[in-house]
């Protein structure tokens, strides 16, 4: 009994400090983080625990980071961060507890949704491809939808096919 309320309090210990890694997604977070990234590539993935394709899709997100070190996989939860902890539970689970991980802060979901995109609606999963100046093409869709995953990879992809903003 003993070793299983041990185990217990490791499992709980874990998932609270999963649930720490959750950041607040708030005004200016959009410009703060492309800039960050500027100079390596990187993919910010837009999800929700509301979206069903979103939450099947995540292992493949993480077998995407496994299979490309080199690009930075940075997630975002449309979901508001009051609910980290599920969050951080649910990305456990697909296997990405160690990615950077945002959460929307607050109730300016629409005001986010445009700094970010200005002709994202909110539709789920979104993606966002930033190049090494830090500027972004996006597409809306699951990662094995449309070559979503190669036109990540590639960089490329045609002008009817993304918007860049920067």
């Amino acid at each position: 009994m003993k070793a299983i309320l041990t185990v217990l309090v490791l499992l709980w210990a874990t998932v609270s400090a999963q649930a720490g890694d959750i950041r607040p997604f708030g005004r200016g977070d959009w410009a703060r983080l492309s800039a960050a990234q500027a100079g390596r590539p990187a993919v910010v993935h837009f999800w929700s625990l509301t979206c069903a394709p979103c939450l099947a899709e995540l292992p493949a997100w993480a077998a995407f980071a496994r299979r490309h070190p080199g690009i930075e996989l940075i997630l975002v939860a449309t979901d508001p961060v009051a609910q980290a902890h599920k969050l951080a539970v649910t990305l456990a689970r697909a296997g990405l507890g160690g990615a950077q991980s945002w959460a929307f802060d607050g109730s300016l979901a629409d005001r986010l949704r445009f700094e970010i995109d200005p002709d994202w609606m909110g539709e789920l999963p979104h993606t966002a491809r930033l190049d090494a100046a830090g500027r972004a093409a996006f597409r809306t869709g699951s990662l094995a939808e449309d070559g979503i995953s190669e036109w990540i990879v590639s960089g490329g992809g045609g002008a009817d096919v993304h918007r860049a903003h920067h």
